[in-house]
């Protein structure tokens, strides 16, 4: 949007100059409206925080996918986004989920209590487990990525103990299972957890968990020691769920140019949930409420979305862009970019961008023209203010993963998890070297005081920032224009008496070949015409109750069905009747 000042005509002047008699003082253009991210404050966004602490708290603790809690933060972003003009529209899912029954592990006599994960696409253990001589392959590094590794070793009905490293987890198993093994325990090659993952279902498969690094080390000790058994059991069974994505779209801005700005509204059953990821949830939800009052009519539709059950598997956006690919794939070739923000205000902060050109990480995925480009967005504008970032892997693990695997661009904002902070981020941003950027990620304490408000006011505005720079123009992503603005001729702001009573005449003419809608703003009234035909004119009268009028100026703003919009501002003369 561009703000025109038209200067007033010589003839309305010269009017109001004659019933003056004196030479009126020059009124001063108005400044021109304010940035969307002067309006977008992070104490506006911890408001909507606060709202989804008191849902976690009347409702168990939590804000988790099929909860009460759940139920009542989606009820809270619809009204809010009622209030502010738009029409919310809730798109239910129905969705399987695999829930352990029982999981337990003992290995050369030390019972594993903590970090246990069963190794995603691993089958079951028959409900009595397995129980066999733990077994190691025989390459110093005991990760047995080879056959050779297990060549000469008795694997058959044993239970596998290999160390994380070399290869895939897939190949380990794989080899172990030939060798005979009849389950497989992975241990970590770094101090923390690993939850390993097979890739894909296979009948070649054994179950197989992961333990941590200590866990691995107790029981190749225990073993050395005489306890060579162990048992493994791994029960699970298949849920239903139903839940639902809340979806708002503007009103105005063409509709096959879409920016599309998401966030996921779910939580972990361990906790509120407020930073992850109601800090998210609740930036998008001002930045559209500010949007609707502050943005005009925009050039380019913008879309945001609330992602439901996010938190078992990115399922929310999923299936949104699934639904679309069988159903409506024009619709999401309109989709110009997306937006992701999952954790933008975590207590040991960095300001991560999306690293969409991959200047820092390699991406473990691939990334679709345009993605550098939109990251540009954000970068150029911390750039642009002197605000510290850095690079934030580009990794699918978000609710990005379905917009760029079907090959809309994207990018985002996250201030980490459970990454350790370094000193050179502390350096950049504050705070503790060597602990996690989110110390309560995922737990309890994931409360209202587990938001750094400063990180939340930064990421809050750059979210607003890029929401209405992309609302304008999206050509540098993926090379769509703007239409031209609509222009309007012949504009006229006149001050006339009418008796002792001074009357403010505004017109203009539609110098358009299509259709235009038109409203004239002045502190006396507002007036909107729809659809003024090319070359026709719209023209209103205000009365404004004063016999001595002091100068100053009126809006008018023009649209089209596109979306496409300008605004000119119009001066008039001071006038006493």
């Amino acid at each position: 949007m561009r703000t025109r000042p038209i200067v007033p005509s010589v003839a309305a002047l010269s009017l109001g100059l004659a019933a003056v008699f004196v030479p009126p003082a020059a009124a001063a253009p108005p400044a021109p409206p304010a940035p969307l991210e002067d309006h977008v404050t992070g104490a506006a966004v911890m408001e909507h925080l606060e709202q989804f602490q008191a849902v976690a708290d009347a409702n168990g603790g939590n804000r988790a996918l099929e909860t009460p809690g759940y139920e009542a933060s989606a009820a809270y972003v619809e009204q809010v986004l009622t209030d502010a003009g738009y029409t919310p529209e809730r798109q239910y899912f129905t969705f399987e989920d695999l829930v352990t029954d029982e999981l337990s592990l003992t290995a050369g006599g030390v019972a594993v209590t903590q970090s246990v994960f069963p190794a995603e696409f691993a089958p079951d253990t028959p409900p009595e487990g397995v129980t066999g001589p733990v077994v190691q392959p025989a390459d110093a590094l005991k990760q047995g990525c080879t056959a050779d590794a297990w060549a000469g070793v008795a694997a058959t009905g044993g239970v596998a103990l290999v160390s994380r490293g070399s290869c895939n987890f897939s190949l380990k198993v794989e080899h172990a299972a030939a060798a005979g093994a009849a389950a497989v325990i992975i241990y970590n090659n770094t101090a923390g957890p690993i939850s390993p993952t097979l890739g894909a279902p296979s009948d070649a498969w054994v179950p197989t968990v992961g333990i941590t690094q200590a866990d691995g080390q107790a029981i190749v000790a225990g073993v050395a020691g005489g306890q060579t058994n162990a048992t493994y059991v791994l029960q699970t069974s298949t849920v239903s769920h139903t839940t639902f994505n809340v979806i708002a779209e503007t009103s105005t801005g063409r509709a096959d140019n879409v920016v599309m700005i998401g966030a996921h509204l779910d939580g972990v059953p361990e906790g509120p949930g407020i930073n992850d990821n109601g800090s998210g949830s609740a930036a998008i939800l001002e930045t559209a409420v500010q949007l609707a009052e502050h943005g005009g009519p925009l050039d380019n539709q913008v879309r945001f979305a609330w992602w439901g059950a996010e938190e078992v598997g990115l399922l929310g956006s999923t299936h949104y862009v699934d639904d679309l690919v069988a159903n409506d794939p024009a619709a999401l070739d309109q989709i110009a970019t997306y937006l992701n923000f999952d954790m933008v205000g975590s207590p040991n902060y960095v300001i991560g961008v999306y690293d969409a050109d991959e200047s820092t990480y390699p991406a473990p995925v691939e990334v679709p023209p345009g993605s550098p480009e939109t990251e540009d967005v954000f970068t150029d504008y911390f750039d642009g203010i002197g605000q510290a970032w850095v690079d934030s892997e580009f990794s699918g693990r978000s609710d990005y993963q379905a917009f760029i695997a079907n090959g809309v661009p994207a990018s985002g904002l996250f201030t980490g998890a459970d990454d350790v902070k370094t000193e050179a981020e502390v350096a950049l941003f504050g705070g503790t070297a060597g602990i996690w950027q989110d110390p309560n990620y995922h737990s309890a304490n994931d409360d209202i005081d587990n938001v750094d408000p400063v990180a939340l006011d930064i990421t809050s505005k750059a979210i607003a920032h890029a929401t209405a720079s992309l609302a304008a123009d999206t050509s540098a992503i993926n090379g769509v224009v703007s239409p031209v603005d609509p222009e309007l001729t012949n504009l006229t702001a006149t001050a006339r008496c009418t008796g002792d009573v001074v009357q403010l005449s505004v017109v203009t003419t539609n110098g358009e070949d299509r259709p235009l809608d038109v409203r004239i703003t002045t502190p006396f009234g507002e007036k909107t015409f729809n659809h003024v035909n090319p070359g026709k004119i719209a023209q209103q009268k205000f009365n404004t109750r004063t016999g001595a009028l002091a100068a100053g100026s009126v809006t008018v703003r023009a649209w089209d069905d596109a979306g496409s919009q300008e605004t000119y501002t119009l001066d008039y003369a001071a006038l006493t009747c």
